[in-house]
């Protein structure tokens, strides 16, 4: 006997990739178990499935940054007591952190792709499913998007939860509505430019010479680094990522001021036109603006 649930959660994450820098991406995940009926005539049930595994894949996966650790261009190492600092030397794009251990997903590769996170995801719920399920599917996919997309990472601060971790984004589709019709064209444009973007604020910003990173940080420079720090509930963060792959806005980096970002960056483009901006947070999620 089998039980299928589709759309069990969506993984909210980034992810480290020698040639794209840091990639916000959005997984839906999908699951399959087989095994025997249990006293309830079922695998297992649905509220079951939903609480379990999806508090597995929360707690371990989403919104983390996922590192290959097998990767040659990639250095860990301890830093204090639950902190860990991370580094992808890239040359003048090189991206390197320092930040509490429950901010990372390492998983045992050398690059991150749907078919590693799938594997890391059956070690992780490995043994901590009912006996009766004997056999387990994972399926993770994109959602499909009719139109333009682009990858975001970014940290909020003050958010009390995952969020406020500092290298964390979204797959995000965008849609821009001019005199109450769709642009494809400025939709491409705006996706363009934010195509494996960071997000940072600028209350976040500070000198490089501040930040604690580890050795291979140390040729990183004003003129090609944007750096980055703050302190959350969950400790404190540290970043130092390329200026060419980072915008910085006055704001924070919430949905809603995004799509309020948006909005005024791309009205100068439309003559006064009326506009609307939708734009999304992941999967099936956002904030609008005009």
């Amino acid at each position: 006997m089998k039980l299928f649930v589709r759309d069990l959660t969506v993984i909210d994450a980034s992810y480290l990739c020698a040639q794209r820098g840091m990639v916000g991406e959005s997984w839906i995940l999908d699951v399959v178990m087989s095994g025997e009926l249990n006293e309830m005539s079922m695998v297992l049930d649905f509220s079951r499935v939903k609480k379990q595994i999806k508090q597995l894949v929360d707690e371990y996966v989403d919104h983390r940054l996922i590192v290959p650790a097998q990767n040659a261009r990639i250095h860990v190492a301890e830093s204090q007591p639950g902190y860990t600092t991370v580094d992808l030397l890239r040359d003048e794009k090189s991206i390197h952190l320092n930040c509490p251990d429950q901010a990372y997903c390492f998983i045992d590769d050398d690059a991150v792709t749907i078919e590693s996170v799938t594997q890391h995801l059956y070690q992780v719920l490995e043994g901590k499913l009912p006996a009766n399920v004997q056999g387990l599917e994972l399926t993770l996919r994109h959602e499909n998007i009719d139109g333009s997309f682009y990858h975001y990472s970014h940290g909020l601060k003050k958010h009390d939860g995952n969020c406020q971790r500092i290298a964390h984004g979204h797959r995000s589709p965008i849609e821009l509505y001019v005199n109450g019709q769709r642009d494809a064209e400025l939709e491409q444009l705006w996706a363009q430019r934010w195509q494996d973007i960071y997000l940072g604020s600028s209350e976040d910003e500070v000198a490089l010479s501040v930040l604690n990173l580890s050795k291979h940080a140390a040729t990183v420079t004003e003129s090609t680094h944007y750096g980055f720090r703050y302190h959350a509930p969950q400790g404190k963060f540290e970043l130092a990522i390329a200026r060419s792959e980072t915008e910085v806005l006055s704001t924070d980096t919430t949905v809603e001021l995004l799509a309020q970002y948006i909005a005024e960056q791309v009205s100068p483009m439309v003559a006064a036109k009326p506009l609307e901006v939708v734009a999304y947070e992941g999967v099936g999620k956002g904030a609008m603006a005009s």
